[in-house]
């Protein structure tokens, strides 16, 4: 069995980008943000186990690298580029794969995202409340990504706001596959997912597997945002740091259709409108913004009709 070294790292909220961003060029298996904002205003019987948490000014970043690439010159590496943007402070803890892989499933059970969405792990007998009711069946395992994050819950929202059905999608940075996965139950008929990591390649066509309904419509691969992709699409989406959004946007303007639809989450408060001056100068209007603590998500249209709200 592996072992993996769990690096945690408590910075500013503000950092929170920029060092997961360090963190995965320095080749992490997974990383996980414990925010205690995220844990503000949450309703009763939410669908989680939460613990009761302390609102402090700083986050946690937790990093998994394989045990035998963390050595001190790595450590001090990360040490150095950290240190750029202000006062951290890091340990490390070995743990082995099985444990890593597993740690968290006391924390993620039968969860209603929607009004017709539900997050199922797969290690649980969960039954539809109603016919409506859609089950998405999930093993996030080593990729990251239960649905339950905002970032996801917006990404999922902005899908079922904008599928009509029989659409062409692209999923960007696919993680778990739950984006893809969800689109097809609301009705895209073709959808492709990628990711740079091939961890998440792998457990993307996993979860796939354990929706079969769905694994007809889904096309997985590697892929390096959208370089090299030459086909064309409805509806792209994009749940990842806002430093890697404003890498793909010009190459999301080229692949949509005409009407097409770009959703960007993943968007901390501070990056917003960077992330939409960015989209806006590239020919998108913006059809509509929501927002959950301080995430942010985009509904960008490719149009030449004027926009209005009302």
């Amino acid at each position: 069995m592996n072992n993996w070294i769990k690096i945690t790292i408590n910075v500013s909220r503000e950092t929170e980008e920029i060092i997961t961003a360090i963190l995965v060029t320095a080749g992490s298996g997974g990383v996980e943000i414990s925010d205690s904002l995220d844990y503000l205003d949450l309703e009763v019987n939410h669908g989680e186990n939460f613990p009761e948490v302390e609102q402090l000014d700083t986050i946690e970043v937790a990093a998994y690298f394989p045990e035998e690439i963390v050595t001190q010159d790595f450590i001090s590496g990360l040490r150095d580029k950290i240190s750029e943007f202000g006062r951290f402070e890091l340990k490390t803890d070995s743990l082995a794969e099985e444990e890593w892989a597993n740690a968290w499933k006391k924390y993620f059970v039968p969860t209603r995202i929607s009004r017709y969405l539900t997050i199922v792990p797969s290690w649980t007998d969960y039954v539809a409340s109603g016919r409506d009711e859609k089950l998405i069946n999930l093993d996030p395992g080593m990729a990251f990504g239960t649905g339950t994050h905002p970032t996801t819950r917006l990404s999922l929202w902005a899908l079922e706001e904008v599928l009509r059905g029989g659409e062409i999608l692209f999923d960007v940075g696919t993680g778990s596959g739950v984006l893809s996965i969800v689109a097809a139950h609301l009705g895209a008929e073709d959808i492709y997912a990628y990711d740079l990591d091939d961890v998440a390649v792998r457990v993307a066509q996993e979860n796939i597997e354990l929706n079969p309904e769905t694994k007809n419509k889904i096309h997985v691969g590697a892929g390096n945002l959208l370089q090299g992709v030459t086909q064309t699409a409805d509806v792209i989406v994009a749940n990842i740091l806002a430093e890697i959004l404003l890498l793909m946007i010009d190459d999301a303007y080229k692949l949509l259709n005409p009407e097409g639809t770009l959703i960007l989450s993943g968007i901390i408060d501070n990056k917003r409108n960077l992330v939409l001056e960015k989209a806006l100068n590239t020919g998108f209007q913006l059809e509509a913004s929501m927002l959950q603590g301080q995430w942010n998500c985009l509904i960008l249209k490719k149009t030449e009709t004027e926009l209005f709200f009302g």
